[in-house]
């Protein structure tokens, strides 16, 4: 199991400490000092079942709006997040082939439920 984790966000903490209650020590990856490459955000986006990628961006981000992605096409859009970590949505927990996101937290459930 991992986990793009932002320490400095509640949200990704919470969903951390949550993994850590049910006996997981997900591969921590601190996805803005480690990137996804666009092929790994492709694949993220297939885990967590859609094409689409705006499921992974973070729309309240300022540079959303300065780099003008409201309209933006996919490939702009995937561009836009290899390039700028921080418009990543988190955090984002992947296993076995799944992705959900921590938002709420207990979303995480489904992918423990999935392993047992």
């Amino acid at each position: 199991m991992e986990i793009w984790h932002n320490p400095r966000c509640s949200k990704s903490r919470a969903t951390l400490a949550l993994l850590q209650e049910h006996g997981v020590e997900p591969t921590v990856r601190r996805y803005l000092d480690d990137p996804p490459a666009r092929a790994e955000l492709e694949r993220a986006l297939a885990e967590l079942g859609t094409d689409d990628p705006l499921a992974l961006v973070r729309t309240g981000e300022p540079a959303f709006r300065e780099q003008g992605l409201k309209d933006a096409d996919r490939d702009t859009l995937l561009d836009a997040l290899a390039a700028e970590p921080r418009l990543i949505e988190r955090p984002l927990v992947r296993s076995g082939g799944r992705a959900v996101l921590g938002r709420p937290p207990e979303n995480v459930l489904a992918l423990l439920d999935a392993r047992s």
